[in-house]
């Protein structure tokens, strides 16, 4: 694990990141359009203003969900190479 880096889990997935990253940081380090997702961090939906505001903690899940088609939100099984696979 790198220095000062957290654990936590992205759609399920192990994964690290930065001390101090937000929400916000985390969609831009996977490609993820905000436009295109909502976002449950530890079971909150969180409107998109509050992406660049919300913290990730030790712990923390973080759910992204993608619109797809007619506009339906579908769990995004895994996040890999920065985008989410359905």
């Amino acid at each position: 694990m790198m220095a000062d880096a957290l654990q936590i889990q992205v759609n399920g997935q192990p994964r690290n990141c930065r001390s101090g990253s937000t929400v916000g940081d985390l969609l831009r380090e996977l490609g993820i359009k905000t436009e295109r997702v909502a976002v449950e961090l530890n079971l909150e939906i969180l409107e998109r203003k509050d992406f660049e505001l919300r913290s990730l903690n030790q712990g923390d899940r973080v759910e992204i969900l993608s619109f797809i088609g007619g506009g339906g939100l579908v769990p995004g099984e895994r996040i890999e190479r920065g985008r989410t696979d359905v």
